[in-house]
C-alpha cells in the first residue's frame, strides 16, 4: 500500500530541513530560520506530523555513552522465500529492541538488519532467538561495525517543490 501525503510547498520543504538538522529547535527559532510566523511554523509542523510526513522525533544517543556496543549489520538469508515466510520473519525481526532497521533486500539475501547490541552476550542471545532457532534461516553473514564515519539518518528534502 502506497502512502499519500498532502502536497507539499517550498515552506513546507524548508521546515522538513531545518527540522531534520535540529528538531529540538525552539518554535520561535524554527519560524524565524524559516522566514514565517511562529504561528504558521506551529500549524505547518502539526501538519506534518498528522499527515505522517514527519514519522517522530529522536533524540539520537551517542555511541560513546556505550562503548562495548556492537553495530552490526546482518545478511539474512531464508530457506523458504513465500510471502508467509518472508512476512512471518520480518515480524519476528522487527519487534526485536536490537533491530534498528529491517529491509527486505533483492538480489542476494532476503533481509539486511542493522542491529545494535550492548555487548557480545546480547549478541549471542539475539542471535539464538531470531536466527538459530527459526529453523526458516538459512544462513546468517554479519558484520561488526568497527568505526563509524557517517551516521545521517536524514532524508534529502528538496528544495523546491515539483
Amino acid at each position: 500500500m502506497e502512502e499519500t501525503f498532502p502536497p507539499l510547498d517550498a515552506t513546507d520543504l524548508r521546515l522538513l530541513s531545518l527540522l531534520q538538522a535540529d528538531a529540538a529547535q525552539s518554535n520561535q527559532a524554527l519560524a524565524d530560520a524559516a522566514h514565517v510566523s511562529p504561528a504558521t511554523a506551529l500549524r505547518r509542523v502539526r501538519r506534518l506530523v498528522d499527515s505522517g510526513v514527519i514519522e517522530r522525533q529522536i533524540a539520537v544517543v551517542a555511541p560513546a555513552l556505550m562503548p562495548t556496543a556492537l553495530t552490526v549489520l546482518a545478511e539474512v538469508t531464508l530457506d523458504r522465500q513465500g510471502a508467509e515466510h518472508l512476512q512471518a520473519f520480518e515480524q519476528r525481526a522487527v519487534v526485536e529492541a536490537a533491530v534498528q532497521q529491517c529491509y527486505r533486500v533483492s538480489p542476494g539475501p532476503d533481509f539486511v538488519l542493522v542491529l545494535w547490541l550492548p555487548d557480545m552476550p546480547a549478541y549471542h542471545a539475539l542471535v539464538q532467538r531470531l536466527f538459530t532457532d527459526d529453523a526458516n534461516v538459512r544462513n546468517v553473514k554479519s558484520y561488526f561495525a568497527v568505526h563509524r564515519a557517517k551516521f545521517d539518518p536524514k532524508v534529502t528534502v528538496p528544495t523546491t517543490v515539483a
